[in-house]
């Protein structure tokens, strides 16, 4: 990767909808290269995917739910089963696995209390679990998807 490609990133994690002659203008690329140079990215794993982030609160769910868990075994069974039952609950948008006091963390939007209740019950039938705690977000401060590019830079200077 090279500083143009960089470019190329940080516009589409701006706005992945850009259209390709407006993003190869933009680096001053033509539209071939520019499109080659994405596709490239795409192959290799570095774009992942297009997706569009909607506003949870406009789609009635402004109730963000942080939920730290503590396994009550720690095998690959146990892992498996609960990796198996709590991938397919809609609500939980992120599951963590960390290291330290905790075993998982998840973010979960809900509407409401009663709509945490009922994840929460979903949850805890799905494996046994030493520890379910709860924080639920007051405000957000900062919230975005765009990873940051700089260091890219450096390795890439680096194998110069």
């Amino acid at each position: 990767m090279d500083k143009k490609d960089l470019e190329i990133l940080h516009l589409l994690q701006k706005d992945a909808s850009i259209g390709m002659a407006e993003l190869a203008q933009a680096v001053h690329l033509s539209v071939t290269p520019c499109w080659r140079r994405v596709q490239k990215m795409q192959e290799d794993g570095v774009i992942r995917q297009h997706v569009v982030l909607c506003d949870p609160v406009r789609l009635n769910l402004g109730l963000t739910v942080m939920v730290t868990l503590k396994a009550a075994r720690h095998n690959e069974q146990w892992m498996q089963q609960f990796i198996s039952g709590v991938k397919d609950i809609p609500e939980i948008v992120e599951i963590l696995r960390m290291s330290g006091d905790i075993d998982y963390l998840l973010k979960v939007h809900v509407p409401d209390m009663a709509g945490f209740d009922q994840v929460y019950k979903k949850l805890v039938r799905v494996v046994d679990l030493q520890d379910v705690s709860s924080s639920f977000v007051m405000e957000v401060i900062k919230s975005t998807t765009a990873l940051p590019l700089d260091y890219v830079n450096i390795k890439a200077a680096r194998q110069t």
